[in-house]
């Protein structure tokens, strides 16, 4: 019986043997995308240097205390919170960047822990946690920009500054940080210095040349103006008007009489 058994063991075992293992296919991995990931030039993370610590002293100006109480009036007392962006929007403007010390004078004002406060000023970029130059140079290259030049008016600004996006020039006068949509496709590309916009009104409107010029304006200490660097006003096509070329129809227009 145990011989028996025993046969028939090494019967399977023999066939087992005889069967060809299955070559093993590594798995295939599609890639969603090929793009390059672009690390982000902000560090979230705060380090003490000279010029921003909390040690540095930071309060509003009496007029800036009173506009930053207008505002907390807007919510209730119990969300003052509410109104950490414009109060840090104002300390920007008074300081000139967003450095911990205006953190952390914006949390006390609002009662609130200051790690609430860095929350929000680490999440938007428009708060410049590092010192900017007097003009601060914003190159939207998002695709509609791009493809309307603005890759060429990013390399002429840096060939004709001296300075790469993220740095600041030795005087510091200038800045170039290159941003996301800038909200005004319609007359890419867009180059914003401080709060205003310079346009384009055509492709050959902001261009090297153009651009070039705004800077020297700049530097001898003039005031460009803002908006389309051509004679159109704000986002008017560039030649002529191809609607509302008619009076506007009264009121009433197209209403039933007996309504």
């Amino acid at each position: 019986m145990f011989a028996s058994v025993a046969r028939r063991a090494a019967v399977v075992a023999g066939r087992a043997r005889a069967i060809p293992t299955p070559a093993i296919i590594p798995q295939q991995t599609r890639m969603i995308s090929s793009t390059r990931m672009a690390a982000s030039d902000k560090l979230f993370l705060h380090r003490d240097t000279e010029d921003n610590n909390a040690n540095i002293k930071f309060e509003f100006t009496p007029e800036n205390l009173k506009r930053a109480q207008e505002i907390m009036k807007k919510y209730p007392p119990q969300y003052k919170k509410a109104a950490t962006i414009p109060l840090l929007d104002l300390a920007q403007r008074q300081n000139g960047w967003t450095s911990i010390a205006t953190m952390n004078y914006v949390a006390k004002l609002l009662e609130v822990p200051p790690m609430r406060v860095y929350e929000v000023a680490t999440f938007y970029t428009m708060f410049n946690r590092e010192p900017v130059g007097k003009y601060f140079l914003q190159v939207c290259t998002t695709t509609p920009c791009q493809l309307c030049g603005s890759s060429e008016v990013l390399k002429t600004i840096e060939k004709h500054l001296g300075i790469k996006v993220g740095e600041t020039t030795p005087d510091k006068m200038f800045t170039l940080v290159e941003v996301e949509c800038a909200g005004a496709c319609v007359n890419a590309p867009v180059l914003a210095i401080n709060d205003d916009y310079f346009v384009s009104s055509s492709q050959e409107d902001l261009n090297p040349e153009s651009t070039i010029r705004l800077l020297e304006e700049l530097k001898a200490g003039g005031s460009p103006k803002a908006g389309p660097q051509s004679g159109r006003q704000n986002c008017e096509p560039t030649g002529e008007l191809t609607s509302l070329t008619s009076e506007p129809y009264g009121p009433g227009f197209g209403v039933r009489a007996d309504l």
